[in-house]
C-alpha cells in the first residue's frame, strides 16, 4: 500500500504528524536533532554526494508539505536538500523556502555532521536510523570503509521496503481508546530570548558512573534522569510559590517508542508519551521516592494494552465521518485547541533518551561522539535529551530563555548523587 501511495507522488501525513503543521506558528515548530563527530574534518561535496543517495533510500524523507482541502499532505521529490554550515544556534524554526521545501536539513562543522528534523517526518528512531545511515554512506564514500548494514543502518544501494513506508498507528489501532485529559502542570518562567535563539548547555557524564546510581535506587537510567528532573523542578517552584495550595503538579513528557511494542520497521513516527510526575501539595519528596514514583508510573502506563488504547484514541479520532469533512481551515483551530489541551500545557518539560547507540567496528573507528537534541516545546521551554554513545552519555538541555536555573539544578543533583559532570555550552563551549 506504500508503494501504491508512493507511486501517486503523495503520501499521507501518519497518525502522529497530523497534529504539527496545525500546532507550528512562526516563532515554533516541533524540531530535533542528532550529530555525530568524525575523527577527520567534514568534505562538503562528499556529504552532498551522501546526502543525495541516503535520501533516496528514506522516500518518505523526500517530500515537502503541502495544504489540501481536507488535510496537509506530504508531496514525493526525488530532489534532496543541499547540505548547510552549522551555526550556533540549532533547531530554530525551519524556513522551508530558505530549505527547498524539504523538512529535514543537514548541516556540518568541522568534524560534525548533524541532520535536523520537522516531527512531520519522523520520530527520534527514524531520525537516528537517517543519520547512521547518512554516515555510514559518507564513509564510504569519503574513505571506500566496508560498513556491515543493519541495526539501523539502511542499505543505500537498495530498494526502500513498503513497511518502512507504513503508518504502523492504523495498523495497531483498536476500538478501546482511553481519554487524554490531564490537569495543567507547572511551567518554568524566564525571560524569553528572540525565536532565533536558543541556548543548548550539554553535561557530559560516564555512561557506568549514571547505570550504577540508576540501579542504586532500583531504576533504568531513564527513570533515574526523570526523577532528578522531578526534584530539581519541584524545588524550583517552590522557591517562587509559597501557597502550598498553589503549587502545580511537577510531570515530565517522556516519549516511549512504540516499536519495542508493537513490531514495525516504519521510518515514520511510532512513538508515544507518559507523563510520570508528583503532586508537590502533598509535601517533600526525597529521591528514593521519586524514583519508584517514576518507576511504578511508568511501569503502569508504558504497557502494550495502555498505550494501545491511548493513541487509538487519537486514530479513532481521525477517521470519525464529521471530522474527515471538515475543511482544513476548521481542522486547524480545532487541532491546535486540542494541542493545547493535552500538548505541552500538561507537562513540565521533556525528557527523550534515545540510550545507547552501538555502531559496528568499522564505523565506530571513524566516530568520536554522538548527541541528541530537542528543540523547546510551545510552552515547555527548556527540554533535555540524552543518548550515550562509546561510555559517554550526553545530557543536553535547549532553551528559549536567559535563565538557566533549571538545567544548573538538574547538574548540580547529579555531582552530588556521585556522577561527575563536565559542562559545556553554545555560549561558553568549555564552561
Amino acid at each position: 500500500m506504500a508503494d501504491d501511495i508512493l507511486k501517486k507522488g503523495w503520501i499521507r501525513l501518519d497518525n502522529a504528524a497530523k497534529i504539527y503543521p496545525a500546532a507550528m506558528r512562526r516563532s515554533w515548530m516541533a524540531m530535533f536533532r542528532f550529530s555525530a563527530n568524525l575523527s577527520e574534518p567534514v568534505d562538503p561535496e562528499v556529504l552532498q554526494q551522501a546526502v543525495i543517495s541516503t535520501t533516496r533510500r528514506f522516500p518518505a524523507f523526500s517530500v515537502r508539505l503541502r495544504r489540501g482541502f481536507f488535510w496537509f499532505y506530504l508531496q514525493h521529490t526525488d530532489q534532496a536538500p543541499a547540505v548547510q554550515p552549522d551555526v550556533v544556534n540549532p533547531c530554530v524554526v525551519m524556513n522551508r523556502k530558505e530549505n527547498d521545501g524539504f523538512l529535514f536539513r543537514v548541516r556540518y562543522h568541522d568534524c560534525r555532521i548533524a541532520a535536523e528534523f520537522f516531527h512531520v517526518l519522523t520520530d527520534g528512531t527514524g531520525g537516528l536510523i537517517y543519520l547512521k545511515t547518512l554516515v555510514a554512506e559518507y564513509l564510504r564514500l569519503k574513505y571506500g570503509a566496508v560498513i556491515p548494514r543493519g541495526n539501523g543502518i539502511l542499505d543505500c544501494g537498495a530498494p526502500h521496503r513498503p513497511e518502512e513506508l507504513e503508518d504502523a498507528f492504523l495498523r495497531y489501532a483498536k476500538r478501546e481508546t482511553l481519554p487524554r485529559a490531564e490537569q495543567a502542570a507547572y511551567h518554568v518562567q524566564g525571560t524569553d530570548e528572540p525565536p532565533e535563539v536558543i541556548h543548548v548547555i550539554t553535561g557530559m557524564c560516564p555512561v557506568d558512573k549514571l547505570r550504577e546510581q540508576a540501579r542504586s535506587y532500583g531504576a533504568s537510567v531513564t527513570e533515574y534522569l526523570t526523577a532528578v528532573l522531578l526534584a530539581t523542578l519541584d524545588e524550583m517552584q517552590r522557591r517562587t510559590v509559597r501557597r502550598v495550595k498553589k503549587l502545580r503538579p511537577v510531570k515530565v513528557c517522556v516519549p516511549v517508542n512504540l516499536r519495542s511494542f508493537f513490531p514495525s520497521e516504519t521510518v515514520r513516527n511510532f512513538a508515544l508519551y507518559v507523563n510520570p510526575g508528583i503532586d508537590p501539595r502533598l509535601g517533600h519528596y526525597t529521591m528514593e521516592e521519586l524514583t519508584q514514583i517514576v518507576h511504578c508510573q511508568m511501569t503502569l502506563e508504558a504497557t502494550e494494552k495502555n498505550l494501545c488504547a491511548r493513541f487509538s484514541q487519537n486514530v479513532r479520532t481521525e477517521q470519525s465521518l464529521a471530522l474527515r469533512l471538515v475543511p482544513l481551515s476548521v481542522k486547524n483551530l480545532v487541532m491546535r485547541l486540542a494541542f493545547h489541551q493535552v500538548g505541552d500545557r500538561i507537562t513540565s518539560t521533556c525528557l527523550s533518551n534515545l540510550g545507547l547507540v552501538r555502531l559496528p567496528a568499522e564505523m565506530g573507528r571513524y566516530v568520536t561522539r554522538m548527541d541528541m537534541m530537542l528543540g523547546p516545546l510551545s510552552e515547555n521551554r527548556v527540554v533535555l535529551a540524552a543518548i550515550s554513545y562509546g561510555g559517554m552519555a550526553q545530557l543536553t538541555f535547549t532553551s528559549t530563555i536567559q535563565e538557566t536555573d533549571l538545567p544548573r539544578g538538574f547538574f548540580r543533583t547529579l555531582v552530588r548523587q556521585g556522577v561527575p559532570v563536565k559542562v559545556e555550552s553554545n555560549n561558553h563551549p568549555e564552561a
